[in-house]
């Protein structure tokens, strides 16, 4: 049995208390230290403050502003430029409210005016004591994707991600047909993309085929081609898909989608690597390594007779499977960061930042649309600011996990509630409906069963745009 001595100590948070009054330090050293369950250290003075930093790490500074050697101002300068995650509190008294806002600007975390009540002081504290910890965690972050290698377009350390990377490694410079099964928004043709990539096929361009976009008669035509005549409008031969993906990859994106009827003459391709365009009697030989991806249930389709059982093994070499987001959660920082980073280059957006506020929401969000839904947010952010995200999300996670939990909602008058019952579903329902479609409302429009003016309509109502769930 191991003695209390021998366990892992962590680190307590710190916090340091500045100002030339000794009752004044000694009352604020008891009650923070007792109440916000923290380690406390003094100082006598803003010089004195100074040299405690050298040998001392806080999380937090209080420190009274009027001080004969060195004001508060000029201290969170100089503890700005030390270290700028410390929350400096600046305590001001009467006549010193001035100073106090300038602080503020100067990039202090709050301030208080004496006197002050003592829960006021604890409760300020204890949130300066989180805002560091966030600010500590996101540096730590940052600094951690400036030294990972980011394989093949994906961010992210956690074992079900680097499971499904070292699949890809593994059977990149292959000739195998690899399905890729993820739920919708999890990468999957980014992991098409890499397995592409690191094949000998690379120097190709990677063909790339919207199964469920394309109706059944142009589907057909698109991926074998035709010949001049073949029907009517076809003035000219046309190369199809799978010669254009000769020599290279051709990924065809929601395979689950596909017409029977079109399944059968894939099943031909895979089988004997040749394709017979439209109004030709001879086949062509191509070499075209097939990559296929869907979100659904294959298994189920081929019980409903909606999926060929014999394409499915010919397509089921080997499958990659992508995590959600649920299963990767602590990759989820990595991701913020990364996005953020990319988006404030891609915009020059280099002032757009993530509040502290939204930074837990967005770490403690379910993303139901998984990375496609994380990564739109991020640019939502990065283009119009955070102001509401935290708020106007944590409804809909609410309306979203707590199974139809809808208590918040008794106090108010009958129709209000009705009203916001059916916001909350009409968000929800129409995100996942646009996630599952990236964004195309006219398919999203056929798959639910309304007309796309109706939607459109229905979209407007609750300020949704379809473009912020395209790839």
């Amino acid at each position: 049995m191991t003695s209390d001595s021998n366990k892992p100590q962590l680190n307590p948070k710190l916090v340091m208390i500045v100002d030339d009054e000794p009752d004044m330090l000694a009352m604020l050293r008891l009650v923070i230290q007792k109440k916000c369950r923290c380690d406390v250290i003094t100082a006598a003075s803003g010089r004195v403050a100074l040299e405690k930093l050298k040998n001392s790490h806080p999380d937090v500074i209080v420190t009274d502003i009027k001080m004969p050697d060195l004001d508060g101002l000029e201290l969170l300068k100089k503890v700005r430029e030390h270290d700028a995650t410390i929350s400096v509190i600046i305590m001001t008294g009467y006549g010193t409210i001035d100073m106090a806002v300038q602080a503020l600007k100067d990039g202090a975390y709050d301030f208080l005016e004496k006197p002050f009540d003592q829960n006021h002081i604890v409760h300020i504290a204890t949130k300066g004591l989180e805002r560091t910890a966030l600010l500590r965690t996101n540096q730590r972050l940052q600094n951690q994707l400036n030294t990972i290698a980011q394989p093949e377009g994906f961010v992210g350390k956690s074992p079900a991600l680097k499971r499904a990377l070292d699949l890809i490694k593994r059977v990149a410079d292959t000739d195998a047909t690899v399905l890729i099964r993820g739920e919708s928004g999890t990468g999957k043709e980014v992991a098409a993309r890499a397995l592409h990539n690191l094949s000998n096929r690379k120097n190709h361009t990677m063909v790339t085929v919207n199964c469920p976009a394309l109706p059944e008669h142009i589907l057909e035509s698109e991926l074998f081609g035709y010949s001049k005549g073949a029907f009517t409008g076809a003035v000219q031969a046309k190369k199809g898909l799978f010669l254009e993906a000769d020599r290279s990859t051709i990924l065809l994106d929601e395979i689950a989608d596909i017409p029977v009827s079109v399944q059968t003459k894939l099943l031909r391709v895979l089988q004997e690597k040749e394709i017979q365009p439209l109004g030709q009697n001879k086949t062509m030989k191509i070499d075209a390594r097939v990559v296929a991806s869907t979100n659904q249930d294959l298994e189920a389709k081929i019980e409903a007779g909606e999926f060929r059982e014999d394409l499915f093994y010919r397509l089921n070499v080997v499958t990659i499977t992508m995590p959600s987001l649920r299963e990767v959660s602590e990759d989820v920082p990595l991701l913020i960061h990364h996005y953020l980073s990319y988006f404030k280059d891609h915009y020059n957006r280099p002032e757009a930042e993530i509040s502290p506020k939204t930074l837990q929401y967005l770490y403690s969000n379910n993303w139901p649309g998984n990375i496609r839904e994380l990564r739109n947010t991020i640019k939502r952010i990065v283009l119009i600011g955070d102001s509401g995200i935290a708020e106007n999300g944590e409804g809909e996670i609410d309306s979203a996990n707590k199974t139809e939990r809808f208590e918040d909602l008794y106090p108010i008058h009958y129709n209000d509630a009705k009203s916001e019952i059916l916001r909350r579903f009409s968000v929800g329902y129409l995100r996942n409906l646009l996630q599952e479609h990236q964004g195309n409302v006219t398919n999203a429009a056929a798959a639910c069963g309304l007309e796309r003016q109706g939607l459109q309509r229905i979209m407007r109502r609750y300020n949704i745009v379809s473009a912020d769930f395209k790839s």
